[in-house]
């Protein structure tokens, strides 16, 4: 096997992170090649100019195109399927690593950098994604689509580090100004609310879909809703309904247009059913001990099991309760901080069946 160079592509935004990446790994010795995907906005200046400053060769790879017509046609129809996606988690494996891993051939390196505050480590002759140490940066949670041939050429080097040491290692390396950037948008293709994009995005949203009705769990008439692409569950703020006691999205039915409302209470779970799953290693997923999933970034990350259904889906229990089960959303489990895999949230339809005919589960 031949020894890996040292040539290594970094995804550059000309933000915080990526600039930082490029510059610890310069003083590892590494030659940095950078490349930055223009996917929406402006032509990326910023990042011409550090890539200038540092001495590095820099290349853009325009993928407006692609990028709308895969992870924005997605984003849309996901919500119009009562879904609610995360673009991050779609975008990593069928779009970003994958244009980094085109360029990294491409361009004789045999890495790939980027500024996600995780960590890798090897176990058992796979590779492990590993939760980063700033348990409020930690972008583990979008990782989990990545596959073990992407993740043996990653390097992560802001696992170790939170934030704030990234932005005091750029004040002293020079580039103070850049330290004190804002954070970037965790959604990087839409400024303010995801509504108005979708009716930007598809003017024909509300002709197609338009109002429904706001249901009970009995199935009785609340009031009118704008359109069930709107809303999300869990959702209770901007329902503009007034029921005399606060309200929350338990289900969205988009062949009906319907959106059904209840009590924070009816909202929580012991079960919820997953697909389109990667694990690492599945007999080590169904025998830990000590599970935990998260159901949304940033969520708490919940004691659990899990169980393969004979349709290929997976049931997972819940040891403590859960609460806004959301259709689209990853359920990514854990083993303390490692990555053991991930799943799509499905749609949680007859899962009362299936319980009972996993009882004892």
């Amino acid at each position: 096997m031949k020894e890996r160079n040292k040539r290594v592509l970094v995804g550059m935004s000309g933000g915080i992170d990526s600039t930082a990446t490029c510059l610890m790994l310069q003083e590892q010795g590494y030659e940095i090649v950078g490349v930055t995907m223009r996917v929406w906005g402006d032509e990326p200046q910023d990042a011409r100019e550090l890539a200038a400053r540092m001495g590095i060769e820099h290349y853009v790879a325009d993928e407006r195109i692609p990028f709308k017509e895969t992870i924005v046609k997605n984003f849309i129809d996901e919500y119009k399927q009562g879904r609610t996606p995360n673009p991050c988690v779609m975008c990593n494996p069928l779009f970003k690593f994958r244009v980094l891993t085109e360029w990294a051939d491409k361009l004789d390196c045999d890495w790939i950098a980027t500024g996600h505050y995780s960590r890798l480590e090897e176990k058992n002759g796979h590779i492990y994604i590993i939760a980063g140490d700033d348990d409020k940066k930690d972008q583990s949670y979008f990782l989990w689509r990545l596959g073990q041939d992407v993740l043996r050429r990653c390097i992560f080097p802001l696992g170790a580090y939170t934030k704030i040491k990234v932005r005091e290692y750029l004040a002293e390396k020079g580039y103070e100004a850049k330290s004190k950037e804002g954070e970037s948008m965790e959604v990087c293709f839409i400024k303010g609310d995801y509504r108005d994009f979708l009716r930007e995005q598809c003017p024909e949203l509300d002709s197609e879909i338009g109002p429904g009705w706001f249901v009970n769990s009995e199935g009785v008439k609340l009031g009118q809703h704008k359109g069930a692409p709107y809303y999300t569950i869990g959702q209770r703020k901007g329902l503009e309904i007034a029921l005399g006691k606060p309200a929350y999205v338990l289900k969205i039915n988009p062949q009906k247009n319907t959106v059904m409302l209840g009590d924070a209470e009816q909202l929580k779970t012991d079960y919820m059913l997953a697909e389109q799953d990667k694990i690492v290693d599945e007999q080590e997923l169904f025998q830990c001990e000590n599970l935990t999933v998260r159901i949304r970034y940033r969520s708490r990350p919940l004691a659990c099991r899990v169980r393969r259904l004979e349709d290929g889906r997976l049931l997972v229990r819940f040891l403590e309760t859960a609460s806004a089960i959301a259709p689209g959303q990853s359920a990514v489990f854990y083993d303390g901080k490692r990555v053991l895999g991930g799943a799509f949230i499905a749609s949680q339809r007859g899962i009362g069946l299936v319980i009972l005919e996993n009882e004892g589960f």
